[in-house]
């Protein structure tokens, strides 16, 4: 739902998500993205028609494997398509080099993403046969794009290779959502620290960075998780794909924005597992959730044509 609004261009600015017991409520309270009030009745119908079908797909994907690139994640798209996923270091000239193994191919780029943080890289370019048009269907020619891609990006020493050319049908994984996964595997939060030099959280007066402190409530099992940052567009959005891909349920959360800072408050468990994480875990989910916030803050004027 999150994703269908952000989708939409709309500015979530508060929000309260419950769901125990069996029941779920969700309030979302949004605007354009001028910040103003809604008062297009057909577009307020949209918004309902698509969350009421978002709704009906998670429903269906809840005994889906975690992870997998179908459901209530899906990204809905006219027709088949070829796709190049990659992720490694980050160095000047990669993108030239990849873009120049593509047309050595005779493929038409379409449309690309990428995202760079704590020198790592990850991007998702979308081509098409430049003889014909349409997606590029000879396994061969696949195969050694892909080597040829790998070459590229493993020409940095000891680098892993991280290549996948796809071709992928009807719908796929949200682009964004794709790319948080392949930054966290990628481990780009291994590198990340709180404001104050380490990872605790702490908060310091005044203050307008990351922070986020994980805890616990007892007599429910929960983790109680508090993020507080800058706001910006699309950043409840890029926490709550991180707590997906973490494998994260979010029972209970609140947030809401003042002035130019955020605050999101989540109570989570762990995915099949009643049981409070080990002190690493907790450790990880904090660096993974300041990668999250921080991971698009220098994109936001490429991708908007301003910055927040």
């Amino acid at each position: 739902m999150v994703q269908v609004l952000t989708g939409l261009d709309l500015i979530i600015s508060k929000s309260y998500i419950s769901s125990d017991g069996g029941w779920f409520m969700d309030v979302f309270h949004v605007t354009d993205e001028a910040g103003k009030k809604l008062t297009d009745e057909t577009l307020m119908l949209h918004i309902q028609q698509e969350l009421c079908v978002t709704r009906n797909k998670g429903e269906i994907s809840r005994d889906r494997e975690g992870g997998s690139e179908k459901g209530a994640e899906e990204e809905v798209v006219g027709k088949e398509i070829t796709a190049m996923e990659m992720s490694g270091v980050d160095r000047a000239g990669l993108l030239s080099e990849l873009a120049g193994v593509l047309v050595e191919q005779e493929c038409v780029v379409t449309a690309a993403t990428a995202w760079t943080h704590n020198d790592r890289v990850a991007c998702i370019i979308l081509v098409e046969d430049a003889l014909k048009a349409g997606p590029i269907s000879d396994p061969k020619r696949l195969g050694l794009m892909e080597e040829q891609l790998e070459n590229v990006v493993a020409a940095h020493r000891g680098e892993r290779k991280r290549v996948r050319v796809t071709r992928l049908g009807a719908g796929h994984t949200h682009r964004e959502r794709r790319l948080h996964q392949l930054m966290y595997a990628d481990r780009d939060y291994e590198s990340c620290r709180a404001c104050d030099g380490d990872s605790s959280g702490a908060h310091k007066k005044g203050c307008d960075g990351t922070h986020v402190s994980v805890g616990k409530c007892e007599d429910k099992g929960y983790l109680v998780v508090n993020v507080r940052s800058r706001d910006r567009p699309k950043l409840l959005f890029d926490t709550v794909c991180v707590l997906t891909d973490m494998q994260y349920v979010v029972f209970h959360a609140a947030i809401s924005s003042k002035r130019s800072m955020a605050h999101q408050e989540y109570y989570i468990r762990q995915m099949g597992s009643s049981g409070i994480p080990s002190e690493s875990e907790k450790q990880k989910l904090t660096l993974c959730l300041i990668a999250a916030v921080e991971r698009r803050v220098s994109h936001v004027w490429i991708e908007n044509g301003y910055c927040n």
